[in-house]
């Protein structure tokens, strides 16, 4: 069947651009470009969420754009805005008003991220992140539904772009809040779990391809007990990695007390945990 193929074709590129991807997901991504709709990437942080979204532009040849969601985002951040600037010296430099410019024309738009990726073709493919989304509020998520649905936006002084051919949009998600059922509906969905020790093994190896293998499982054993643990913030694969290179950069050989103590901050970002690991250290590294 051609989509497995597609999918281990997928796998192997995504590879190469030094993510290691599991099937589900990457047959997500698959789908997601086949059938044009979003992908939308639920998971705690720094499961590598997206990263994915990243290497799929590195492994297919697009051209990457990233929209960093918050509170407050509108269009003007995420979608056009005028080069006010620009339009003011083109009105100064205006002999008359008879030979003045349109100073709402293409010459003066500003394009942001949304905008930007309606200019997507088959000889220049792209790929949107759009990154955090349950960062942005109501009105914004309102405002995605006729973009991820048509994949169109309305200027009201140029009128109406539409994409030749539409983007592929990965959505990524912290869930600090529900999203609505209307912008579920509009993407393929995907849940990317903590990573199996097995597949973070992979990873680690991918990243420190001359570590030696009793390191790597010494680290990712010890990862593993730190998120049993209630932590208020559990290392995700991205602290793990962080953590491999740090340990690396020391020259340490074994994780040991003081390579642990050494480096503990790549992998414990909260003042609360410090007291909670130093209870458990022992245990963390048997």
């Amino acid at each position: 069947m051609m989509v497995p193929r597609a999918v281990d074709d997928l796998i192997a590129k995504l590879l190469a651009a030094g993510y290691v991807a599991e099937a589900p997901l990457a047959t997500a991504m698959v789908l997601a470009q086949t059938v044009g709709r979003a992908i939308l990437l639920e998971g705690e942080p720094g499961v590598g969420k997206s990263e994915s979204a990243r290497a799929f532009a590195a492994a297919t040849g697009a051209t990457f754009l990233r929209l960093q969601c918050y509170e407050g985002i509108d269009v003007a951040q995420a979608v056009y805005d005028w080069n006010y600037a620009k339009q003011t010296l083109a009105v100064r430099g205006g002999a008359d008003r008879a030979n003045a410019p349109d100073l709402f024309s293409e010459a003066f738009l500003l394009r942001r991220p949304l905008l930007q990726a309606l200019d997507a073709s088959a000889a220049a493919p792209v790929v949107l992140l759009i990154d955090e989304i349950d960062r942005s509020d109501d009105e914004f998520e309102a405002f995605l539904l006729e973009f991820l649905q048509d994949f169109a936006i309305t200027i009201p002084e140029l009128g109406t772009i539409r994409a030749v051919q539409r983007p592929t949009v990965f959505l990524t998600s912290n869930r600090t809040r529900e999203l609505h059922d209307a912008l579920k509906r509009r993407c393929l969905y995907h849940f990317l779990d903590t990573p199996s020790a097995e597949h973070e093994r992979r990873v680690l190896r991918l990243h420190l391809p001359d570590a030696a293998d009793d390191l790597l499982d010494s680290i990712v054993r010890a990862v593993e007990r730190l998120r049993a643990l209630d932590l208020r913030k559990r290392p995700g694969t991205a602290e793990t990695i962080d953590w491999a290179k740090c340990i690396a950069a020391l020259g340490s050989a074994v994780l040991d007390d003081a390579t642990f103590d050494a480096t503990a901050g790549a992998v414990i970002k909260h003042a609360d945990d410090v007291a909670t690991v130093a209870e458990h250290r022992a245990e963390l590294l048997a």
